[in-house]
């Protein structure tokens, strides 16, 4: 007779020891884990297995910028080679304990982020493992806000020169930054945004709550940051360039909306590539824009972006 299937254990890691067990799953954000551990933006109770005997058959893992409060859920992943419904069954089995676990009790659970395959859809492979994961999350309570592009501009691509038609001058303030971003957040495209007016936010709260929460927290020079005007000084838009925990990134970028549909988005992104691609050893720079967002998707094209893949964000309501 065969063997009886072991016991599902679900458990998080002992220690950073244990990131060998963490890693017998694999996703392409396993060689950041080390440090990440190291530097304290995961914690070990924030990363738990389900085992059969020794045997990993799920995994998952929360992430902060601080190691404060677990901020995202991006590392969720299953046994592929598990039959329906089991695979399934052992990844909700896990992903509710361990948010049980992990998730601060009464408050809102953390957005789930995944990064995909471009051609995630087309290769049948890929589109079950994505298929899976998602299927969980929805049994979760979870609904898709949005699936965005992943780009890279590459050392050595060229960067047209500054054309003239617009003057760029350093971020006074937070002030000086947020009395553009206010307008830029009306009729946005990008999903987080259009997420939080429709949560009930003003313009204004909306444009502080992404200032205070994302970019106040960029430790590269604010000096980087640029505003564009016209010769005559009315304002135009900015840009954002700055270098998160692993690489140099276009944070954010914005026109205003009555400047939109005059080519300045280009200029905006031109400027915030020269800035970064001046600094000693950029070999890249990565940006990200909403899928739907197509006015920005072309202008990364026309730039020499590769859209290298694709992510996707789930969230709770």
């Amino acid at each position: 007779m065969p063997d009886a299937p072991h016991e599902l254990t679900i458990r998080p890691l002992a220690g950073p020891e244990e990131l060998a067990l963490f890693r017998r799953l694999s996703y392409v954000l396993d060689h950041e884990l080390a440090d990440d551990l190291g530097s304290g933006r995961r914690r070990p109770e924030w990363m738990w297995v389900a085992l059969r005997g020794e045997r990993v058959v799920a995994r998952i893992a929360w992430w902060s910028p601080d190691g404060k409060v677990p901020l995202l859920l991006d590392f969720f992943d299953l046994d592929d080679t598990l039959p329906e419904p089991e695979r399934g069954e052992v990844g909700l089995r896990l992903l509710e304990t361990a948010s049980a676990a992990v998730v601060p009790a009464g408050g809102p659970r953390p957005e789930y982020g995944r990064f995909v395959p471009s051609d995630w859809r087309e290769d049948a492979v890929a589109r079950d493992v994505v298929e899976a994961r998602v299927r969980v999350m929805e049994r979760a309570g979870a609904r898709m806000l949005v699936e965005r592009l992943r780009l890279e501009w590459r050392a050595g691509t060229p960067v047209p020169a500054d054309s003239g038609r617009l003057r760029f001058r350093p971020v006074a303030g937070r002030e000086d930054l947020l009395a553009l971003m206010t307008p830029v957040m009306e009729g946005t495209l990008d999903a987080h945004g259009r997420q939080d007016l429709a949560s009930g936010l003003s313009a204004r709260r909306a444009a502080e709550k992404h200032y205070d929460e994302e970019l106040a927290n960029y430790t590269t020079p604010r000096e980087w940051w640029r505003i564009a005007e016209l010769p005559d000084g009315e304002p135009v838009g900015f840009v954002i360039p700055a270098r998160n925990n692993y690489n140099p990134i276009i944070a954010y970028i914005g026109v205003l909306p009555a400047r939109r549909g005059h080519g300045h988005i280009d200029e905006l992104l031109a400027e915030g590539t020269r800035v970064l691609a001046g600094q000693d050893g950029v070999e890249r720079i990565r940006a990200a824009t909403d899928l739907g967002n197509v006015p920005m998707a072309r202008s990364f094209e026309r730039l020499g972006y590769v859209n290298f893949e694709r992510a996707f964000d789930m969230v709770w309501d």
